[in-house]
């Protein structure tokens, strides 16, 4: 299967696909928890949509050149939130589901790390594919050849600050204005 790329237009029709069939699905949920990096952007706009809290957890299992390669899998220490402790019934969002294996550890993660109880916990994602070993509740689409997603974002893993200026002067719209910079000792007079 070649790869598919994907662009923002795609990409942000995608996220309210998916919003829209969670309506549909007529599920009520208190708390959208998504996994970073991936599922940012997607929670991002679910918690908008749906004025619904948001916390994040990091997660990390793609390595190698391309961050392509399948290592190990990492949960970050604490998970992000705004309120106090988390809602009972949870949407865990990503972007996509690959193998499977970090939606599938993430669910016990969050009820083991979590002081209140959980009473459900529903998986959205954009994009399922078929080698993955679990089946997430709501997805756009079903990718049963297993292509290597390219996001619209991804470009970004590659490049510099000192490509990211270069590429900016060349717009010729905006000029750079460097930022004065403030030292940490302060005076009395200050």
């Amino acid at each position: 299967m070649p790869d598919l790329y994907i662009s923002w237009s795609d990409y942000h029709e995608k996220i309210e696909q998916l919003a829209a069939q969670i309506f549909e699905s007529g599920w009520k949920f208190n708390q959208i928890v998504c996994l970073a990096r991936g599922g940012l952007r997607v929670g991002d706009i679910l918690s908008r949509i749906y004025q619904q809290p948001l916390a994040i957890l990091a997660t990390s299992s793609y390595s190698g050149a391309g961050k392509q390669g399948r290592g190990q899998l990492t949960f970050s220490s604490h998970l992000t939130m705004t309120t106090e402790q988390l809602g009972t019934h949870i949407l865990l969002v990503d972007d996509l589901v690959d193998s499977g294996v970090t939606l599938q550890q993430t669910i016990p993660w969050l009820k083991e790390n979590n002081q209140s109880v959980i009473e459900e916990i529903r998986t959205a994602v954009l994009w399922y594919k078929s080698c993955s070993i679990i089946v997430p509740n709501y997805y756009v689409d079903y990718l049963p050849d297993n292509p290597w997603i390219h996001q619209p974002f991804e470009h970004y893993e590659y490049m510099q600050p000192e490509e990211l200026v270069t590429k900016v002067i060349s717009y010729n719209t905006l000029p750079i204005h460097p930022v004065p910079i403030k030292t940490a000792t302060t005076t009395a007079e200050e």
